[in-house]
């Protein structure tokens, strides 16, 4: 476990904290498990805008001394089946250099306090088949595989 590491809510209002979502989105899409190109100017300003305007939004960073390690990102949703609280995460990213020294499971940990504290009915998240180590994290705090017949759609709009 590394020393000196701390999750941080993430507070827009902070340039430091700002600066820290689009780098660490910017790695996550140039990473082997993002496989993108990474954002523009403009597009960074636009994923920040969007965080801010969602009420929803739950952004958590990881820091390991004075560097921005890891961003977990998720949102407040609503479950019809509950009828109650539901978070799903979009993001979980930790940077190469940070990987294997229990980042991902502090961020993990940090969500999960947090859907308790919101009195959430469930977790949601996706993950690619590939990501054996994610999975593995993932099993260990208790996620499981919830229908494996489903997959994963989606519709590009522009």
């Amino acid at each position: 476990m590394t020393q000196n590491l701390e999750i941080i809510p993430c507070n827009l209002g902070l340039p430091e904290h700002r600066a820290a979502v689009v780098s660490l989105i910017n790695r996550y899409i140039l990473d082997d498990m993002g496989g993108g190109e990474p954002l523009s100017g403009e597009a960074g300003k636009r994923l920040l805008s969007g965080l801010e305007a969602r009420r929803t939004t739950i952004l958590l960073l990881a820091k390991v001394g004075d560097e921005y390690a890891g961003l977990l990102t998720a949102f407040d949703n609503f479950s019809t089946f509950t009828a109650r609280s539901m978070i799903n995460i979009h993001d979980v990213f930790v940077d190469a250099r940070f990987r294997g020294q229990g980042l991902g499971r502090r961020l993990m940990e940090a969500i999960i306090a947090e859907g308790r504290r919101r009195n959430s009915s469930r977790i949601s998240l996706e993950v690619r088949v590939d990501n054996t180590s994610a999975k593995c994290l993932y099993a260990d705090l208790g996620f499981r595989e919830v229908m494996p017949g489903m997959h994963y759609w989606r519709l590009h709009l522009s």
